[in-house]
């Protein structure tokens, strides 16, 4: 009894001395312990006694990436062999020969060679289907798979035989892979005679000196009323780089964002390094739903410093901020460290992913829950749903019949029975699509089997299944017939009830064949409805301050 009364004395002891964070630090460096002993003694039992044989790779890989998926999205395990593929997240470049493939069906097809990359200088056009691979076929591989066989170091050769629309003969063409940069912005230019734009599609290394050099031409060149930024589908980036792209027009020591973790080392207020670039002239951002991250750091900074407008729909609500670490072997973990916060103080993260109901699932905080914040003018924002814009406009949606006809791949095959048709195309401002054309296209689809369902089509369904289950369904079969027979009818209709949304459609995907992507950009500008509000806010400046001042607050549609 003495000796176990001395025990606890020496227990208690202990605890007085350590505190209770060193004391839970030791009770985590267990468990951790613990638990990677269970790991390996039940991974050496696998291997000895499963009935058949296993990857010993395949299988951790598996493990690890069921674990980190209980986390977040964002936080992954990156093996050697892919540490390349995710050095173009934070540089925009690798090595290959710089073109997009899509598969439609079996078949494997270039769906738009980058402009000036291997694949448009050595000869590969839109539409070829690959059929191998340096004498490696590529039936039965996924775009992935193709994806890694035409990458490689640049300088290194790499022949791909095509069939090519309109040719018998195979084609076998040998490409030398190249560096390749994908633009952070592939367009500026002017809207008008006064109003700047560009379009930043990522926040990759130098976007920040890119956008400051595209924003300086266009400004020494053009007397400019305002300038529209488009981040819409703009997944982000490095955060450096959103830090220097809000400097261009908010003043020098200004908070662009903080983040805060865990670790004190992960906490750090990030502030504009430089006096601004312009701080005064108009300034419209343009956003959607895949605007994330760094663009949600751009978009929000310039809102909660009334320092611009911000037009289109609620962004993504990515708050969370990554580290890239290294592990061994030459593998790479990117794991989230911390949270961010604007300027106003706000949390943009929209799923809070440390609570999860029991089926794992996690949830979005409700609007009613929202916390209100202000910016530097007391207008009223929110935080924990992304960047909510000044003026909300509608999203496009697109038509049954546009979407069945993009599924099918209708526009593209047309597309390229077209570029062998025609060899040149009017510049992306002046081409339009004429009843020729449109006419053409409308013959080519004629025999193409496409289909689609109609939301009114599934509740008939519905409907008849419901009324059989009651017996109700002999009373009005007559009826039910007549209504689909109507529906049908009026399906038949709507390709010319959507002529001009198809006629958009079909513009921009002709115009991608001649033009590429800058062509592609140019052609969707002449209609857009948010480049159209922004230029209107831009020109009457009195609503421009009124927003700014929060005397208006805008939501709705424009068209």
């Amino acid at each position: 009894m003495k000796k176990f009364n001395n025990i606890l004395i020496i227990a208690l002891f202990i605890g007085i001395l350590l505190p209770a964070s060193a004391w839970t630090q030791n009770q985590n460096n267990f468990e951790i312990s613990k638990n990677l002993d269970i790991y390996s003694t039940l991974f050496r039992e696998l291997e000895k006694n499963y009935v058949d044989e296993i990857s010993a790779g395949d299988l951790v890989k598996t493990g690890i990436d069921a674990m980190l998926k209980s986390l977040d999205p964002y936080t992954v395990y990156i093996s050697e062999a892919e540490v390349e593929d995710f050095k173009f997240i934070t540089t925009g470049q690798y090595g290959g020969i710089g073109a997009l493939i899509q598969k439609q069906g079996d078949k494997i097809i270039v769906a738009e060679p980058y402009e000036g990359k291997p694949a448009q200088r050595f000869g590969l056009i839109a539409g070829d289907e690959i059929i191998d691979i340096d004498g490696q076929s590529v039936a039965g591989k996924t775009t992935s798979d193709v994806s890694t066989l035409l990458k490689g170091q640049p300088g290194t050769k790499v022949d791909v035989t095509l069939k090519r629309p309109g040719k018998e003969e195979l084609i076998t063409l040998e490409l030398e892979r190249d560096n390749v940069k994908i633009d952070n912005i592939p367009y500026y230019g002017m809207l008008g005679q006064d109003v700047a734009y560009i379009k930043l599609t990522s926040f990759t290394q130098n976007a920040g000196k890119e956008m400051k050099n595209a924003f300086l031409e266009l400004k020494k060149t053009n007397e400019l009323k305002g300038i529209i930024l488009d981040l819409r589908g703009n997944g982000g980036g490095l955060l450096n780089e959103a830090v220097n792209i809000t400097n261009i027009f908010i003043d020098k020591d200004k908070e662009v964002v903080r983040t805060k973790g865990k670790l004190p080392t992960k906490n750090h207020t990030y502030r504009t390094p430089n006096p601004a670039v312009d701080p005064e002239i108009p300034l419209v951002i343009l956003v959607d739903n895949g605007s994330a991250s760094a663009s949600e750091i751009v978009a929000g900074a310039i809102q909660d410093h009334d320092r611009g407008v911000i037009i289109g729909q609620k962004t993504f609500g990515k708050g969370l901020v990554q580290n890239v670490i290294p592990l061994s072997y030459n593998a790479q973990a990117k794991i989230t460290v911390a949270k961010y916060y604007i300027p106003s103080g706000r949390l943009i993260q929209e799923i809070d992913y440390s609570k999860r109901n029991n089926n794992g699932e996690t949830g979005i905080t409700p609007d009613s829950l929202a916390t209100p914040y202000k910016t530097k003018n007391g207008r009223t924002v929110y935080d924990g749903h992304g960047i909510t814009p000044d003026i909300v406009n509608d999203m496009d949606t697109l038509s049954n019949i546009s979407y069945a006809l993009l599924t099918k791949y209708l526009f593209f095959n047309f597309a390229t029975k077209f570029v062998l048709e025609n060899e040149t195309l009017p510049p992306p401002k002046e081409f339009s699509i004429s009843e020729e054309i449109f006419n053409s296209f409308l013959s080519f689809i004629e025999n193409e089997g496409y289909h689609y369902s109609t939301k009114s089509e599934e509740t008939l369904k519905k409907l008849k299944m419901i009324a059989e289950k009651e017996h109700y369904y002999a009373d009005i079969e007559k009826e039910y017939d007549a209504l689909v027979k109507k529906i049908e009818q009026n399906k038949k209709d709507d390709i010319i009830k959507h002529k001009e949304e198809i006629k958009k459609i079909l513009r921009i995907e002709l115009v991608s064949r001649y033009y590429y992507q800058k062509g592609k950009i140019i052609s969707s500008l002449s209609d857009d409805s948010d480049i159209k509000k922004a230029i209107e806010i831009i020109t009457e400046k009195d609503s421009y301050i009124s927003i700014l001042d929060g005397q208006k607050q805008e939501s709705g549609s424009s068209n």
